[in-house]
């Protein structure tokens, strides 16, 4: 998956989170976990986007490890799961694809980190 599809998968994500939002109850439970969810959810996007605009290796790495709101969104969902807020079947999907985004997420900066530290030992030995 290259760079222009995963920014159009995390803004599809935030508009599903969205969706999601707005079908939860409006009670003081269902209202604070919107919220949350809400922030969370959407800021995937708009910080990977960030993370891709780095200038460095190593600005990037500082930028993709704040993507942690996919995992944030996945207990916010497993919260709305577990309290019975909303039924599994209409929350699952969007569970898989907040723990598949922390996957990729998890994945690119190890692989960033791993080329940097590569780059650093090649440097060294010239």
């Amino acid at each position: 998956m290259d760079e222009k599809e995963l920014k159009q998968r995390t803004k599809q994500f935030a508009l599903r989170v969205i969706k999601l939002v707005d079908a939860l109850p409006k009670t003081t439970v269902g209202r604070a976990i919107a919220n949350q969810l809400m922030r969370a959810g959407t800021s995937v996007g708009a910080k990977y986007r960030a993370a891709c605009r780095s200038r460095s290796k190593a600005e990037f790495i500082a930028k993709i490890g704040t993507v942690e709101e996919a995992d944030e969104s996945a207990y916010w969902m497993e919260l709305i799961i577990e309290s019975g807020l909303m039924k599994p079947t209409l929350v699952n999907a969007l569970l898989q694809e907040a723990n598949e985004l922390v996957a990729i997420m998890a994945s690119s900066r190890i692989s960033a980190s791993k080329s940097q530290i590569a780059n650093r030992q090649s440097k060294i030995q010239r």
